[in-house]
């Protein structure tokens, strides 16, 4: 007695993940290394100077965290309420920090209690920055002002009111010591020179601004609001260049790698994107498990650090080459192919013994059902939910296999309204796909046969029907869109082509005819 033959599935080609320098690039980090905070962190920001510490605001207190360390090196807590915006000097001796209590406190590294401390603000500091000549302070705060305070003097220098709503971000020119730039709820960003008392450049961003960044030309700036990712000229008079909307939620930080040829931006929908500077698309991209307030690159790109809203940080520090040799010398010591298929394709001699050992066959549950003639089962075993999701190719083989024994009409029929809108349903998820569309469509068309004295008795198959019309409908005018364009293009390549004369044999035209008969008429009987 023949043995049963499986059902055979083809095996259609999958398109790869496009590999690229940037992904190569992106996906050379380690696992991430994650620090459990006090609360959510608000604020990185790494020290200019080597070994490149990084300072982590959360909650109450400061922690400045060794490049490759999981516990806090130092930490600063003389803080009343939330502390904001923790921020190096570019000489990397002293923090500036904001806090809920209106209040910015200076610090040295080396030491623990503030050095200055500043009042003047009347609502919480969420912006803190050091000018480029390092003897000024930037801050903004939830009063609408901005205000530059002397570091010698412990002064107020000079205040700003021009926004009208919570002032959360700022960054300070790093080739001009008189020249920042803030954001705001407000909507607007502003450009401000300290020796003018108001504003030199005013820009509309149409969202509450989080975060700003100024490319290392200055040239440029980019905003961050809502779900927009915004790049402006300040050459040109603040003029905008771009406009990416490629997040989900609210974008809360921007970055820029160590070459400034990439851009990054973290959001609340917990994704980090990294976006070409030529282009602006997206190269590579970061999922996380929370959402991210804020994210900071160490210099040469060595880490990538977030923090998150659950209060953790996560840390992903580069590969070394010695990891990387290490990787590639455990790879080589693996077992090669060729031991796994070893005697397989052993051919015995004439004096050999051969003992051959039977080959149990697993069958799949629907070739199961199809073997005992249970053809309703069958199909139903492959129309189960997490089949047809994620293997579609398996249900439409068993409709193959059911339409070559002419069994496929029999399957279909006799089906409660249930089992019906679970076979519509895979019919309108599938049909216009090309791998399946010969066997789908004459499914389809069984089931209108079989069903159209029921059509109007429910509700379910009814929309799904209609839904199905209208697919179909869309998808033949989608054909005939492509044909006609076809045509075009035929005509358009036939017109292109260079014509060519092919000259007929006995004749010196490219036509055939010979010289002066052109008008010469044919052939006549002659009158007897």
């Amino acid at each position: 007695m023949a043995s049963f033959k499986s059902t055979k599935i083809p095996i259609y080609p999958k398109l790869g993940e496009k590999v690229t320098p940037d992904t190569l690039y992106w996906k050379n980090y380690k696992a991430p290394v994650q620090i459990k905070e006090f609360g959510a962190v608000t604020s990185i920001d790494f020290s200019s100077l080597a070994p490149h510490n990084y300072a982590v605001t959360a909650s109450t207190r400061i922690h400045i965290y060794g490049p490759f360390s999981t516990e806090p090196v130092k930490t600063f807590t003389r803080f009343k309420d939330t502390a904001y915006s923790g921020k190096f000097r570019s000489d990397g001796q002293l923090l500036v920090a904001g806090c809920e209590d209106s209040v910015v406190r200076l610090f040295d590294v080396s030491g623990k209690v503030a050095l200055r401390v500043f009042k003047g603000h009347t609502k919480g500091v969420h912006v803190t920055d050091f000018t480029s000549d390092c003897y000024h302070i930037l801050t903004g705060s939830d009063d609408y002002t901005c205000r530059l305070w002397d570091i010698p003097n412990s002064t107020e220098l000079t205040s700003y009111k021009e926004h009208t709503d919570y002032v959360r971000c700022a960054i300070t020119s790093k080739l001009n010591r008189d020249i920042f730039i803030t954001g705001s709820y407000d909507h607007t960003l502003r450009v401000f020179d300290a020796r003018v008392e108001k504003s030199v450049m005013t820009m509309d961003h149409s969202q509450p601004v989080e975060s700003v960044l100024l490319y290392p030309s200055e040239g440029l700036l980019v905003s961050a609001g809502g779900r927009y990712v915004k790049v402006w000229d300040l050459l040109k008079g603040g003029q905008p260049l771009v406009s990416l909307k490629n997040h989900h939620k609210t974008v809360t930080c921007l970055s820029l790698s160590s070459n400034g040829q990439r851009l990054l931006s973290a959001s609340l929908d917990r994704h980090v994107k990294i976006y070409n500077t030529t282009n602006y698309k997206v190269v590579h991209n970061f999922d996380y498990a929370a959402s991210i307030l804020s994210l900071a690159l160490a210099p040469d790109d060595e880490s990538i650090v977030v923090g998150m809203t659950n209060g953790v940080l996560s840390i992903k520090h580069r590969k070394s080459s010695e990891e990387k040799r290490e990787m590639a010398g455990k790879q080589r010591m693996q077992p090669v192919y060729r031991i796994f298929v070893k005697g397989r394709n052993y051919v015995p001699k004439k004096d050999d013994f051969l003992v051959s050992k039977p080959v149990k066959s697993h069958l799949a549950k629907y070739d199961k059902q199809l073997k005992k003639f249970n053809i309703s089962k069958a199909l139903d075993t492959a129309l189960e939910s997490w089949r047809r999701n994620k293997n579609p190719e398996i249900t439409v083989a068993v409709m193959k296999e059911l339409d070559r024994r002419g069994t496929l009409k029999n399957a279909l029929a006799g089906r409660a309204e249930q089992n019906l809108s679970l076979l519509l349903k895979f019919l309108i998820g599938n049909v216009v796909d090309p791998r399946f569309t010969p066997v789908l469509v004459t499914a389809t068309e069984m089931i209108l046969d079989i069903y159209q004295a029921v059509v109007g008795q429910s509700s379910v198959v009814d929309r799904q029907l209609v839904c199905l019309q209208e697919l179909v409908e869309r998808e033949v005018d989608y054909q005939q869109d492509l044909l006609e364009v076809l045509g075009m293009l035929d005509t358009l390549f036939a017109a292109s082509l260079p014509r060519k004369e092919v000259p007929c044999p006995g004749s010196s035209r490219p036509n055939g005819l010979a010289e002066g008969c052109l008008g010469a008429p044919g052939p006549q009987l002659q009158s007897a």
